[in-house]
């Protein structure tokens, strides 16, 4: 029972990444999953529960993810182009009316995702600035917390319509100049000829 229901998450979350939320029916992912409307309900209450559910699975899926990265050993500037890397990857299959469906339709599940990787990304922010710290590639003078809050509130700039519209700019592309814009701020001398010894392995492109 729990794999049926882990197969609708996943499916739920291809479809609505593809298409936009707002779009695809729960007919339509009954018919993509080859089952009824019944079976579907036995699993989630109606469409709002199930993108709760796709958030939840979804960050967890994600704090995974950075997690991993951040155990390899990586010295702290590599470590944060991995993860960016691995953002911008995650950015490129994001239909672009995904953040506004969620935004506009679903704002109680815009505010868990918020909080959620809020919560995640600046605690993993002040992992790597310390480690950064103590390979000497970051300047020993930084202000941990605040650098810390100003990544992870800039993150949701670059979401935010009203500064990014998607018809001007690409995700990726303002990920990257994000990244890079991060880092260049908090190199050592020692930390700046690793940056630019390593960005040509990861954001190049």
């Amino acid at each position: 029972m729990e794999h049926q229901k882990q197969q609708i998450l996943v499916q739920a979350e291809s479809l609505f990444l593809r298409y936009g939320i707002k779009s695809v029916t729960m007919d339509d992912l009954a018919r993509e999953l080859g089952v009824s409307k019944k079976t579907l309900y036995q699993y989630i209450e109606n469409k709002a529960d199930l993108i709760s559910q796709i958030i939840l699975n979804h960050v967890e899926e994600e704090t995974d993810c950075i997690n991993s990265i951040c155990d390899q050993t990586l010295n702290a500037v590599e470590q944060m182009l991995v993860i960016g890397k691995y953002v911008v990857q995650q950015l490129g299959k994001i239909s672009p009316t995904v953040v506004y469906d969620l935004k506009k339709y679903y704002r109680q599940s815009w505010e868990l995702m918020e909080m959620l990787h809020r919560q995640h990304v600046y605690q993993v922010i002040v992992k790597n600035i310390e480690k950064g710290i103590k390979e000497g590639l970051y300047r020993e003078n930084l202000n941990t917390d605040v650098i810390a809050k100003l990544y992870v509130g800039k993150t949701f700039l670059l979401v935010d319509e009203d500064i990014f519209p998607l018809k001007n700019y690409e995700k990726e592309h303002l990920f990257r100049e994000f990244i890079f814009y991060h880092l260049f701020g908090i190199v050592s001398q020692k930390g700046l000829k690793t940056l630019e010894k390593l960005i040509p392995r990861y954001l190049t492109t």
